[in-house]
């Protein structure tokens, strides 16, 4: 049996299992805040709110890894950044 193309098999085998692994990750679905909502945050990724030019509240969405290291998204609702907080 020729141990080169057994290797070969072998190596395409494992990319093709790294690849799969990684496309599944990159497509995370929005877990939706609710009060009560046990959060497993170890780092934020990025911070986004709708475009918003009056006070209020607005979608906001936060990109963050687990403790695991898993990529994890959150929709939540908050007071929009453009407020004055000194009211």
């Amino acid at each position: 049996m020729n141990t080169k193309a057994i290797y070969a098999a072998c190596l395409f085998a494992a990319l093709n299992i790294c690849t799969l692994s990684a496309r599944a990750e990159s497509n995370v679905q929005a877990q939706t805040y609710t009060y009560g909502t046990h959060l497993d945050i170890q780092k934020v990724l990025s911070l986004t709110e709708d475009a918003n030019p009056a006070c209020g509240v607005v979608n906001a969405e936060m990109i963050y890894l687990d403790s695991a290291g898993h990529k994890q998204a959150l929709d939540y609702r908050k007071l929009a950044d453009n407020c004055n907080n000194g009211n």
